[in-house]
């Protein structure tokens, strides 16, 4: 079956101009992507930065491989572990297959626009993906996200393959690629989402998917489910938990601040003129909705538009962080591709001169990056403080643990504690963390809390000033012992005050409890003692 060209109704992109040498269009899709590939794992490989606490949370996560973990699915401890035993335990090691799994989703949004309509459609779609500033970001890191986006994209691949009449292997794909997004990250569920949208409004995609073909796919992702449902079954479902907290809808549910700060990101991780196309062609969706039926335009619309609406509505209800609608943006790179590469030039210089800012900025970034001199000259190195300076803080207080003669060492940041078990080799005695809620909040609190009652010497490192009183009142002795100031850029410290500590003998976190500190902590406030 041919692919699909009705991309407008009263416009094609099938003319000589865009049609002519499609294998060259496939090729410089190749090309672009291995190119910028290399690019970008070259400048991983001499970055200075050490990894950010959630990156060095998943390679501690990696060193105990299970079906699950408290905040997330188990697919990038997975990952990391796959790609340090290959190649080391360093930094670049760990953070090395987001490049890897970036480079497979602009091919595969490189054959999904090819199928959709024509290659020169999946060219600049995998081009404008892999450019977007928060693309530049994502590939410095090891995320979820980088996982999730390229078993989205392949799964979506695999459903336009499936829309134009393919057989059972495609189908085995497009459940494979699901059951494994969700076990990168269960933001994949906004691709069930679409797709059931799809089933009800996109004739071809009902006929795919109401078939044998859709219900061994839909078997195959349940299988892959089941052992992480399983896990989190066994463990009082944390994850699913985790990620009902983090929604956070206890508290007001008016939030005009929170949801302008989240569209504004997304306008800087997109693009600016691109992300303003998105929303354009949405508006022309909701303006002529039958229209689009059964029209390449409309898939594309069902699985991004639903994402934004969803996590805008839950920032205006709590919060969201920009990734949070990441899922989105690969039908909205073939959509915005769509769009700009149809009708009258000027789209087309919207199209490459959004591209070209995008990779300026990117090589800005990737330059201050690199550069921690620079970085200060232009005034950034703020941006770039929770990835600098770890190692010291490690010999730090590794430094003060072992001369100490400690039998433990407690954190009451999790974040420090994450990153003392990534950079602390040296630290001789045990490491802790300090549980201040009731219940635990975080995979260290979970796995290495400081027993009750225990007798031993410790050294308390503390990251948390607000907490110290309630510190204090959880030890029989705590004594000042004195304090680690780390330089991390711009004239900044961080800066922890230490503690010697013995007798745990933990309050109970009861209701009066958090009441007590809450009111102490406003009298501390009043009188600018915190």
């Amino acid at each position: 079956m041919q692919p699909e060209t009705d991309l407008t109704d009263s416009e094609t992109m099938t003319d000589s101009r865009q049609t002519s040498g499609p294998d060259i269009w496939l090729k410089a899709g190749f090309v672009f992507i291995a190119a910028i590939t290399v690019f970008r794992i070259v400048a991983l490989a001499i970055s200075p930065v050490d990894l950010y606490p959630d990156e060095a949370q998943y390679w501690v996560w990696s060193q105990s491989l299970d079906w699950g973990y408290f905040s997330k699915p188990p697919l990038i401890a997975w990952v990391i572990s796959a790609s340090t035993s290959l190649f080391g335990l360093s930094d670049f090691a760990i953070r090395l297959p987001s490049n890897v799994f970036h480079a497979f989703t602009g091919l595969f949004l490189l054959l999904a626009g090819s199928r959709l309509s024509v290659p020169r459609i999946g060219f600049w779609a995998a081009v404008i993906y892999l450019t977007m500033p928060g693309a530049w970001l994502s590939a410095g890191i090891i995320s979820t996200d980088a996982i999730l986006l390229t078993f989205w994209s392949g799964a979506f691949y695999a459903l336009v393959r499936l829309r134009q009449g393919a057989g059972w292997a495609t189908a085995i794909g497009l459940g494979l690629a699901v059951g494994l997004g969700f076990l990168a990250k269960y933001a994949m569920i906004y691709f069930v989402i679409g797709l059931g949208l799809a089933i009800a409004l996109d004739p071809p995609a009902r006929r795919a998917m109401l078939s044998l073909k859709g219900l061994a796919a839909t078997v195959i992702t349940v299988v892959f489910l089941l052992p992480n449902i399983l896990w989190n079954a066994a463990n009082d479902f944390a994850t699913v938990q985790h990620t009902a907290d983090n929604a956070n809808w206890g508290g007001d549910l008016i939030h005009l601040g929170e949801l302008a700060d989240f569209i504004g990101s997304q306008f800087i991780g997109y693009g600016p003129a691109l992300f303003g196309t998105l929303l354009a062609g949405f508006w022309l969706a909701l303006k002529r909705p039958l229209a689009m039926d059964g029209n390449t335009r409309l898939l594309l619309v069902l699985f991004s538009l639903p994402i934004l609406l969803v996590v805008s509505t839950q920032a205006f209800i709590s919060r969201a962080h920009a990734n949070w609608a990441a899922a989105a943006y690969i039908a909205a790179s073939l959509l915005v591709a769509v769009l700009l590469l149809s009708g009258r030039p000027w789209r087309r210089y919207v199209l490459y001169g959004s591209v070209a800012l995008s990779c300026a900025i990117g090589l800005v970034f990737t330059s201050v990056a690199l550069s921690p001199p620079l970085a200060e000259t232009l005034g950034l190195s703020n941006a770039f403080k929770r990835v600098r300076g770890w190692e010291e803080t490690a010999d730090a207080v590794a430094d003060a643990a072992n001369a100490g003669a400690y039998d433990g060492v407690v954190f009451d940041d999790r974040n420090v504690f994450h990153e003392m078990q990534r950079y602390g080799g040296a630290i001789e005695p045990e490491l802790f963390m300090w549980q201040r809620f009731a219940s635990p909040h975080n995979h260290a609190d979970e796995t290495w809390p400081l027993p009750a009652g225990y007798e031993g010497r410790l050294l308390v490192v503390s990251h948390r000033p607000l907490d110290t009183h309630r510190l204090r009142e959880d030890f029989l002795s705590f004594e000042p012992a004195g304090e680690i100031a780390i330089p991390v850029g711009g004239g900044r410290l961080r800066v922890f005050t230490l503690w010697q500590a013995q007798g745990h003998d933990r309050v109970e976190r009861s209701e009066a409890y958090e009441q007590r500190w809450m009111e102490e902590d406003a009298r501390r406030t009043a009188a600018g003692e915190n």
